[in-house]
C-alpha cells in the first residue's frame, strides 16, 4: 500500500467471480461454527477436565497435554505448506476443507467416551491431537479462499467480521456448555461419571457440523485442475520446493512471516499466562478469572468487528502496527499497575487488539499471496503461527523461575511484540517478494 492513507492496491483479477453476499456469509460462519472447538476442547473446559479427572494430577496433566498439543503442532507445522502446494495444483479446496473439518467433528465428538480414568489417559490425547490437526488444517484451507471470494479492497473488512464472529461464537459456545450442561444437574447425565463435561465434545461437533454446511453448499470453488493426484502431488511438491528455495529472494514476504511469528508467539504466551498472572498477582478467584476470560473474548470481538473497515481503509499492514502498538501499551499497564481496578480496565482495552492484529494479519497474507498459491502460501503462514508457538510460553517460564517474579515473566512478552513491530515496518504491502 503506498501513497496516502486512503490508497488502494488494485485489484487482481479472479479465478472464479466474486462470490455473492450469501456465499461470503457462509465463509464467514466458518469462524463463528470452529471457534467452540479452541475455546471448550483446546482452552478452557477439556484441559481441566483431562487433568482432574482423568490424570489425576495437575501437574502431570499439564504436561502431557502440553505434549499432545505441541506433537500436533509439529505437523500442522511441517505439512500445511506441502498440503497446500497439493491441494492449489489440483484446484479445489472444498474437498480438503472437508476431510479436515470431518476429522475434527468425529474426534471431537469421540470424547464423550473419555471417561474420568487414567486408562482413558492415551485415547484423550490421541483423539484431541487428531481434532487439533483438522481444525488447523481446516483453517488454513478457509483462509485461502478469502482471496478468491472478495475484491482486494475488502478484504479487511470479511476478515475482520469472520474473525469477530469466531469470538461471539466461542463466547456463546462457552456460556452454553456452563451454564446449560456443566452447571445444571440433569437427571438424564450420569455426573459421577462426568457426563455434564464429557458432554462437551459431542456439543463442539454438533455446533461445527450445524453452522459449516452452508459453506460447502453456497460458498464457490476454484474448479478442479483435472490433474491425476499423483500429477497433482508431483506438481504441488515441485511448486512448494521452488516457493522455499525463492524465499531468500522474497525479503518483503520472509519480513512479514517472521514478524507474524513473533507477535504470535507474544500472544500465544498472554492467552496461557493471562489467568494464572490474574490470580497470583491481583488474587483473583477461578470465578473472577473466568469472568475476566469472557470479558477479554467480548472486548477481542468487538476489537475485531470494529477494526474491519479500519483495515480496508488504511491497510492491513498499517492495521496491525496499530493494534500492536496497542497491546504494547495496554499489556505494559498490566504489567505495571498495582491496582485491579486498572488492571480489569487495561486488559479489557488489551483485548481491543488481539483480535484486529489475528485478522489483519490474515488480511495481509491475503495481499502478499501471489494469485493460484493461495493455500500453499496460507500453509506458511500457519507454520508462522506454529513452528515457535513455544517460545512466549517459554520467554515467560525462564524469566519468572530467573527474577521469581509474576510480573517481570509476562513483561518479558513486551520483547517479542515490540521486535514483532519492528520488522513489520519494513514489509511492503503491495509486494509479495
Amino acid at each position: 500500500m503506498t501513497g496516502t492513507l486512503l490508497a488502494v492496491t488494485p485489484s487482481r483479477a479472479n479465478p472464479i467471480a466474486p462470490s455473492s453476499g450469501r456465499g461470503l456469509v457462509a465463509w464467514a460462519l466458518y469462524d463463528w461454527a470452529n471457534s467452540p472447538f479452541t475455546t471448550l476442547i483446546i482452552t478452557f473446559v477439556f484441559p481441566a477436565y483431562f487433568a482432574q479427572a482423568i490424570v489425576k494430577s495437575e501437574t502431570h496433566g499439564q504436561t502431557l497435554w502440553a505434549y499432545a498439543i505441541a506433537v500436533s503442532g509439529l505437523v500442522i507445522a511441517v505439512l500445511s505448506p506441502v498440503l497446500g502446494a497439493i491441494a492449489d495444483a489440483s484446484g479445489r479446496r472444498k474437498p480438503w476443507l472437508l476431510a479436515f473439518t470431518s476429522l475434527c467433528i468425529a474426534a471431537s465428538a469421540l470424547l464423550w467416551f473419555a471417561r474420568p480414568a487414567p486408562s482413558f489417559i492415551l485415547p484423550s490425547l490421541v483423539l484431541v491431537g487428531l481434532a487439533n490437526i483438522g481444525f488447523e488444517f481446516g483453517v488454513t484451507f478457509n483462509n485461502a479462499m478469502l482471496p478468491d471470494l472478495v475484491p482486494e479492497a475488502r478484504i479487511g473488512r470479511w476478515s475482520g467480521w469472520a474473525w469477530g464472529l469466531g469470538y461471539a461464537g466461542g463466547l456463546a459456545a462457552l456460556v452454553i456448555g456452563l451454564f446449560v450442561f456443566i452447571d445444571h444437574p440433569w437427571p438424564w447425565l450420569n455426573r459421577a461419571q462426568a457426563e455434564h463435561v464429557r458432554i462437551i465434545g459431542p456439543l463442539v461437533a454438533l455446533w461445527f457440523a450445524a453452522f459449516t454446511w452452508p459453506l460447502f453448499l453456497w460458498t464457490p470453488d476454484k474448479p478442479a485442475a483435472g490433474l491425476p493426484a499423483s500429477a497433482a502431488l508431483r506438481q504441488g511438491l515441485a511448486a512448494l520446493r521452488s516457493t522455499l528455495l525463492s524465499l531468500p529472494a522474497r525479503g518483503n514476504l520472509v519480513r512479514f512471516l517472521v514478524a507474524h511469528m513473533l507477535y504470535t508467539d507474544a500472544l500465544v504466551g498472554i492467552f496461557i499466562f493471562g489467568g494464572i498472572y490474574a490470580a497470583g498477582t491481583f488474587g483473583m478467584t477461578l470465578a473472577e478469572v473466568t469472568s475476566f476470560g469472557i470479558l477479554l473474548n467480548v472486548t477481542a470481538g468487538l476489537g475485531a468487528f470494529a477494526f474491519a473497515w479500519v483495515d480496508d481503509w488504511i491497510g492491513s499492514r498499517r492495521t496491525i502496527l496499530l493494534a500492536l502498538a496497542g497491546l504494547i501499551t495496554t499489556a505494559a499497564i498490566v504489567v505495571l499497575t498495582m491496582d485491579r481496578t486498572w488492571f480489569y480496565v487495561a486488559g479489557a482495552a488489551l483485548g481491543l487488539f488481539v483480535g484486529p492484529a489475528q485478522a489483519a494479519s490474515r488480511s495481509l497474507m491475503a495481499h502478499l499471496t501471489p494469485k493460484g498459491r493461495e493455500t500453499e502460501f496460507f500453509g506458511l503462514f500457519a507454520l508462522s503461527g506454529k513452528a515457535t508457538a513455544f517460545l512466549g510460553p517459554a520467554l515467560v517460564g525462564g524469566v519468572t523461575a530467573i527474577t521469581a517474579n509474576q510480573r517481570f515473566g509476562v513483561a518479558s512478552l513486551l520483547i517479542p511484540l515490540i521486535a514483532g513491530a519492528a520488522l513489520l515496518i519494513r514489509v511492503k504491502e503491495d509486494s509479495p517478494g
